[in-house]
């Protein structure tokens, strides 16, 4: 009997999560018992150098130990109040530091929280109905969220899960990204009818994909014409491509920004946020409903402040970013010595790696042609080289400032003889 067969016996798909059951790459997932710096060591003792960081919050890495002092210190006090606490209001006054966009947040618990708060905020706030999201960006499992593109552009959406309500397709416009005409074409015919833009300003649930010249920009100014409001889904560019996240980088301020991972430090922690106008709506300012018993939890609130503390300053961005373009260009450099094509993208602490010789990639269409067996056969010959990556092609993958010189080096070789024996 494997771990994870006495998963599957009592948890649904043996996993809480879907990617991490392995489906998309073959195999059983390995199952971890501690984390350090940069490093994993699983259940049977394997070590492992990580580039999943908990799917993007741990950029500090793992267990860093000034976060977990301060995790310790506050949960000796108690691990839940249900009634408001000071680091509350401390976090929101850092997010607002940062984020010039952002005059006022609310914390929540997750990511899907976020984003499916976000934009009934933005029903609310504006009396529509109509959202755009865009093919290949992931904002949770909400059910306005999971609706994929019809057979044309403007045409009514399709529920992509059982359980999904097909009344929701309506109201669901879900568009090509980076593709500007396509949003030129949906506002001249429903703009009035459009209560917000929801986008990933750099998508990184269908790898890492950057924006074209002009994209959000256009954007910003359809929303403006119409009266629609626009949110940034940066629950994991969030403090993870820049201290002033994706935002600062386009020079870009939405309406709504949506944050998650790291502000949580490794806890589970969300938080949505935007101009103060937009924000008096949200009861019990204003009429639009939201709540969450375990929204603002002290210990949580406590491990993302730290780590925001921690990575607000401009040597700890040149270093993050220098060791992720070493990675990157290692990567792509022993590729190119085996003769393997791939696409490679990189910001901050997030980077991008794609099979295929058709970059760089900047659409869904480009990553869903690339060569997932390939993909594969180099997640699980990496993995027996005990480096993680992020078990699926679709994941982009994220380095730690805990990450070491000859973390770097050992993955690059690791790649170098992985790559040799995909010819």
């Amino acid at each position: 009997m494997s771990l994870f067969t006495d998963a599957r016996a009592v948890i649904a798909g043996g996993v809480n999560s879907p990617v991490r059951a392995f489906a998309s790459v073959g195999g059983e997932p390995v199952f971890f018992k501690r984390a350090r710096g940069s490093r994993f060591e699983a259940e049977d003792g394997r070590e492992f150098i990580d580039y999943v960081g908990s799917w993007g919050p741990m950029i500090l890495g793992h267990a860093h130990p000034e976060v977990l002092e301060t995790v310790v210190a506050t949960a000796q006090d108690g691990l839940s109040f249900g009634a408001p606490c000071v680091l509350e209001t401390r976090i929101a006054e850092k997010i607002c530091a940062m984020l010039p966009a952002v005059d006022k947040v609310r914390m929540v618990s997750s990511g899907t929280e976020a984003t499916m708060s976000a934009i009934r905020l933005a029903r609310g706030h504006t009396g529509r109905d109509k959202i755009v999201k865009f093919e290949g960006c992931y904002h949770g499992h909400s059910d306005s969220l999971l609706i994929k593109a019809g057979s044309g552009a403007l045409t009514l959406g399709v529920p992509s899960s059982p359980g999904v309500p097909a009344g929701l397709a309506e109201h669901t416009i879900t568009l090509p990204f980076n593709e500007i005409d396509a949003v030129k074409a949906a506002f001249a015919e429903l703009g009035g009818d459009i209560a917000c833009v929801i986008v990933e300003p750099i998508a990184g649930n269908m790898n890492m994909v950057p924006p074209v010249d002009g994209f959000h920009e256009t954007l910003r100014e359809e929303c403006t014409k119409a009266g629609a409001l626009l949110i940034f889904d940066e629950v994991m560019t969030g403090f993870r491509v820049a201290r002033g996240c994706a935002q600062a980088v386009l020079g870009i301020e939405p309406d709504i920004t949506t944050l998650g991972k790291v502000i949580g430090g490794g806890m589970p922690a969300a938080a949505y946020g935007g101009n103060a106008e937009v924000m008096a709506s949200i009861a019990p300012d204003g009429p639009v409903y939201q709540a969450g018993t375990l929204s603002g939890n002290p210990v949580a609130m406590a491990a993302g402040l730290k780590t925001l503390e921690l990575i607000d300053n401009d040597d700890f961005w040149a270093e993050l970013g220098g060791k992720t373009e070493k990675l990157v260009n290692g990567l792509a450099q022993a590729a190119q010595d085996a003769g393997i094509p791939v696409a490679v993208e990189h910001l901050g602490g997030m980077f991008g790696l794609v099979f295929t010789g058709d970059g760089p990639v900047r659409t869904y269409a480009q990553v869903a042609a690339a060569d997932i067996e390939r993909f594969k056969a180099f997640f699980h010959g990496m993995l027996a080289e005990g480096v993680y990556m992020a078990p699926s092609a679709f994941e982009a993958g994220f380095v730690s400032i805990a990450h070491s010189d000859d973390d770097l080096d050992e993955t690059i070789a690791a790649a170098a003889r992985v790559f040799d024996n995909l010819q």
